[in-house]
């Protein structure tokens, strides 16, 4: 049964909610820091143990987030006004003897952007081809990433059930979401009435349902697992060989954007034996947009095969797992593929007045654990790049004044020697967002310390020429790419 939530009923359900504090403050104060950590490591008896006496708020968590039968009374007074027959009706709840237990899961969800409610599948029905999965792992990454600046449209590609639509929801002035599951759809379709959220819902594959339109910008969180060309999962694969698909969506976004649009979204690509990564997904992009691919991970096949193989909840010990992984394994040996890396990938098409100038597209490496949201720094790498595309030439870039980011830290090092530390190197750093960090010489460390915006960049490499005693001219030479890496990365600002 698909869930159905009309005006009514997700009014009347959202009013309980709020009354109980079913909330995702209400739920953590309600456990306490031990026994949430515990529910999110998947580890249910201490929270059952933690919201056994909590009234309402109690019953909600134990049938919605644990999983329990709960008698009848209870469920009626904790969802009131709306009634267990009409949760019934909705697809949200079913009998089970006496009492009633969730056929939903359904759970609170906050981050910076706000506060909402969210329908998915119970874990119950993980291995069903057609499963739709909650907030999890990959929509938080996606979350984290975007930019949110004010836009009039936003397209979600395949919005599953419907995270980064609640997102754009905060920041465009209207919202598209498509997706090709008629599940996944009518569980966006539940999760945006219970939040009161008016978001245009499409059915069909990729671009599909928008052939015609264009997009201020356009976040995705596609089917990006590579494999062999068939669909054991809708949510996971695109039922294309290897990476066709990104390959695919990768060409074809660009022209659903408006000029000066921003795509966003999470994929997959392979490292193919005897070629470069950035290469291959270089030969992806369309002519007319700018892109900053950032690899966020790199696993190996088998690592790849079981990490997804684990996501589906398979035992990886039974006969049926095994063969799987042996055909999804022979067919990476086939394609001679080494490794699979997944990242985010950041598109946007050249304005009108832009589009006689060269696109800058940048491949980097950001792997291990980055504790800031990525998506400010999207933007001010946007931002940042628009500035150098001004600044083209050597002339324009040294009559600008500059000055290091107040979050920049110079760090200097050194190794034993016969006679105490010796200093061997130094690096800037910022010490926020991607921690971006450049090895630094002297004269280097020295025209950033007087980068503080009261001179000219030209007027500072003079003064350090006088300083070496060394051409002016060498030093432009040696120093500007530097710098404009130094800009890019948000090391140096404009003044």
């Amino acid at each position: 049964m698909l869930p159905h939530l009309s005006p009514a009923c997700a009014e009347s359900l959202r009013a309980a909610l709020l009354r109980a504090r079913f909330t995702t403050d209400g739920v953590r104060e309600l456990l306490g820091p031990s026994a949430h950590a515990a529910l999110g490591r998947g580890e249910v008896e201490p929270a059952f143990r933690a919201g056994r006496e909590a009234g309402e708020l109690g019953v909600l968590v134990r049938l919605l987030l644990l999983g329990a039968t709960e008698p009848d009374a209870a469920v009626r007074a904790a969802l009131a006004p709306l009634t267990p027959s009409d949760a019934r009706d909705a697809g949200l709840l079913v009998p089970d003897g006496d009492g009633w237990r969730a056929a939903l899961d359904l759970r609170p969800y906050a981050d910076d952007d706000g506060e909402w409610w969210v329908l998915s599948d119970l874990d119950a029905r993980r291995q069903d081809r057609d499963h739709v999965t909650g907030v999890g792992g990959a929509s938080l990454t996606l979350a984290a990433a975007t930019v949110r600046r004010p836009v009039g449209s936003l397209l979600d590609l395949g919005t599953g059930c419907g995270v980064q639509a609640l997102h754009a929801g905060r920041h465009a002035r209207t919202v598209t979401a498509t997706d090709v599951a008629p599940r996944a759809l009518a569980m966006a379709r539940a999760t945006f009435a219970l939040n009161a959220l008016d978001v245009e819902l499409l059915e069909g594959a990729w671009l599909e349902p928008v052939a015609d339109r264009r997009f201020d910008q356009i976040v995705s969180n596609p089917p990006f697992v590579p494999g062999p060309a068939r669909v054991d999962y809708v949510y996971r694969d695109s039922g294309q060989d290897g990476d066709a698909a990104l390959a695919a969506l990768l060409r074809a976004l660009p022209g659903h954007l408006e000029p000066g649009g921003v795509a966003q979204l999470l994929g997959s690509w392979l490292h193919v034996r005897g070629e470069d990564w950035p290469d291959r997904v270089r030969s992806w992009l369309p002519p007319g947009v700018d892109a900053w691919i950032v690899q966020r991970e790199v696993s190996d096949p088998a690592l790849h095969v079981g990490t997804w193989q684990r996501d589906a909840g398979l035992d990886l010990a039974s006969p049926a797992a095994r063969a799987q992984a042996g055909e999804w394994l022979d067919w990476m040996e086939r394609e001679h593929v080494e490794a699979v890396g997944f990242g985010f990938l950041t598109l946007r098409r050249l304005d009108g007045a832009s589009t006689d100038a060269e696109p800058t597209v940048v491949f980097e490496d950001v792997l291990g654990e980055v504790s800031d949201p990525l998506g400010p720094e999207t933007a001010g790498w946007l931002d940042r790049i628009d500035w150098l595309r001004a600044h083209t030439s050597d002339e324009a870039l040294l009559a600008a004044p500059l000055a290091v980011a107040s979050s920049v830290v110079l760090e200097t090092y050194a190794e034993p020697g016969t006679e105490g530390w010796a200093e061997v190197g130094a690096a800037v750093a910022r010490m926020d967002g991607p921690r971006w960090r450049h090895e630094v010489d002297g004269p280097a460390a020295a025209l950033l310390a007087g980068c503080q915006g009261a001179l000219a960049l030209g007027e500072l490499v003079k003064l350090l020429a006088v300083a070496h005693d060394r051409p002016a001219g060498e030093l432009v030479a040696a120093t500007l790419p530097a710098v404009r890496e130094f800009l890019r990365h948000g090391i140096l600002v404009p003044v």
